[in-house]
């Protein structure tokens, strides 16, 4: 079967897209922790962080980084904060093998 986030970026799979650029695709988790919770993908396939390559990945994973600032600044929750997270691997959590970032605030402990 085809990666899922794959299928998403080609518009194969429907998702809730809330951003998207020529390299990043950001969609609403389906199974939210938060009032906000969304994964910002590259569309490019790279399935872990431990296949990130230096060469030719580095600029792809910092923009992440600066899509989460940007959304972050547009829903007025850099004030409250955020947490940004990536799992890596089964035992780090992560469901799907194509690298995402996840994007949660709102929720109070």
């Amino acid at each position: 079967m085809a990666c899922i986030f794959c299928e998403i970026i080609a518009k194969r799979q429907p998702a809730d897209v809330v951003y998207e650029d020529d390299d990043i695709l950001v969609f609403k988790d389906i199974n939210p922790t938060a009032p906000i919770h969304v994964l910002l993908v590259p569309k490019a396939h790279v399935a872990t962080v431990n296949d990130v390559d230096e060469a030719q990945h580095v600029g792809l994973m910092g923009r992440l980084f600066v899509v989460a600032k940007k959304l972050a600044a547009q829903w007025d929750i850099v004030g409250q904060g955020y947490r940004l997270t990536v799992n890596v691997g089964r035992g780090g959590g992560q469901i799907v093998d194509h690298v995402h970032m996840h994007l949660v605030s709102g929720r109070h402990r």
